[in-house]
C-alpha cells in the first residue's frame, strides 16, 4: 500500500506573509494601472461609459506613475529627506544594516549574492563601520526556505570589505521581524542605540519598528531617489519619464502601503 503523501502545513504567520506578497503584486505597478484598463475593456459592451472611464483612468494612472513631477511629489511624501546627523554619530553602539533581497542566479559569484539594493546599503554600512569602528549586525532571513539573506550579506562584508559582522540575524522575513529579532541580539549584548542603515525611502518605517522593539535609533539613510535636503540631491529623478521614474514610483507606493499596513496591524 502506498503511504499517504504528507501535506505541507502553513503556519498562520507564514500564510499571512505570502498573502501580503500577493496583495502587493496587485496593489503596485505595473499591475495597478492595468487593473482598471482590463476592467474597463471588459465592461465596454454592457456599460460603455463606465468601461471607457475605467480604461482611460488606468491610462492616466500609468502616466502619473512615470511622469517626473507626479513621481517627485509621491516620493517626497515618503522619503526621509535628511542625511545622517553627524553630531549623533558617536552616540551609537552598533550599526544595523537591513537586507533588501538577493539574486538567486549569480553564476559569476558561484550561485547566489545580494541584489543591488542590498549592496547599496552594505556599502554605506561598511563606510560607517570603518569610520566609527562600531560592530555590525546584518538582518535578513529566507522566506522561501533557502539561503538566508543575512548569510550572503555577512559573506560580502567579510570577503570584500574585510568587516565580518558581529551578529547575523537570519530569521526575519520583513521589516517588523528585522527589528524584533535584531533587538534580541543587540539587547543581549547591552546595545541600546544603533545606527540604522537602509534606503532613505525605507528609513521611516524601519525606524518606527526598531524603536517599538526598544532601541534608540540614529537614522543612517542611503540611496535617495528624490530630492533629499541639499540642492545637489534635488535632481535625483530624471527630467523625462523613464524606467527610473517608474521604479521610484513603485518604491514610494510600496513604502506608503507598508506604512499603512503596519499602522493598522499594531
Amino acid at each position: 500500500q502506498t503511504p499517504p503523501c504528507p501535506q505541507m502545513e502553513l503556519a498562520p504567520d507564514t500564510l499571512l506573509f505570502w498573502l501580503k506578497k500577493l496583495v502587493a503584486v496587485l496593489a503596485l505597478p505595473p499591475v495597478l494601472p492595468l487593473l482598471p484598463i482590463v476592467l474597463g475593456l471588459l465592461a465596454l459592451r454592457r456599460r460603455p461609459r463606465l468601461g471607457r472611464a475605467l480604461a482611460w483612468g488606468g491610462v492616466a494612472l500609468n502616466l502619473l506613475l512615470i511622469m517626473p513631477p507626479s513621481v517627485g511629489w509621491l516620493v517626497a511624501q515618503v522619503e526621509y529627506p535628511h542625511t545622517l546627523d553627524r553630531a549623533r554619530l558617536r552616540e551609537a553602539q552598533a550599526i544595523v544594516v537591513l537586507g533588501a533581497g538577493k539574486r538567486t542566479h549569480a553564476p559569476e559569484f558561484g550561485g547566489e549574492t545580494v541584489n543591488r539594493l542590498a549592496l547599496e546599503r552594505l556599502r554605506y554600512a561598511a563606510a560607517l563601520a570603518r569610520e566609527t569602528r562600531l560592530p555590525l549586525l546584518v538582518s535578513g532571513g529566507a522566506p522561501a526556505g533557502d539561503t538566508p539573506e543575512a548569510n550572503l550579506m555577512a559573506a560580502l562584508l567579510r570577503d570584500e570589505y574585510g568587516l565580518p559582522p558581529r551578529w547575523v540575524e537570519t530569521a526575519s522575513r520583513d521589516t517588523r521581524e528585522n527589528a524584533r529579532f535584531s533587538a534580541v541580539h543587540l539587547q543581549a549584548a547591552g546595545v541600546k542605540r544603533i545606527l540604522l542603515v537602509t534606503h532613505a525611502m525605507h528609513i521611516d518605517r524601519a525606524r518606527t519598528e526598531f524603536e517599538a522593539a526598544g532601541l534608540d535609533v540614529v537614522p543612517a539613510p542611503t540611496a535617495w531617489l528624490g530630492g533629499g535636503d541639499t540642492p545637489a540631491e534635488a535632481q535625483a529623478l530624471p527630467l523625462a519619464p523613464s524606467q527610473n521614474t517608474a521604479y521610484a514610483a513603485w518604491f514610494a507606493l510600496h513604502e506608503l502601503f507598508g506604512q499603512l499596513a503596519y499602522r493598522w496591524s499594531r
